[in-house]
């Protein structure tokens, strides 16, 4: 398994669009991709459990992967949150 943990830049948070693109994002991979915040945890390759954690500008989030391809999950997602949220 591993964990990254990523602040929040963006003015708005996780909103529509970057949540509809970080599903998309997670669906190109096999394994289970995790979002966290305050004890809630959402899965990433359903919009609604990423935007269910309501994530504001700021908050400090955690992305677990588990699975066959957690290696490259977790360097292209950490690289998606840099540069979108």
């Amino acid at each position: 398994m591993k964990e990254f943990k990523y602040v929040v830049t963006d003015p708005e948070g996780i909103h529509a669009r970057p949540a509809g693109e970080l599903v998309k994002a997670a669906k190109a991979f096999e394994c289970s991709i995790k979002l966290a915040k305050d004890g809630k945890t959402g899965d990433c390759k359903k919009i609604f459990g990423i935007m269910g954690l309501g994530v504001k500008k700021g908050n400090e989030v955690t992305l677990t992967f588990e699975g066959a391809d957690e290696d490259a999950a977790c360097e292209a997602i950490s690289k998606f949150m840099q540069e979108n949220l």
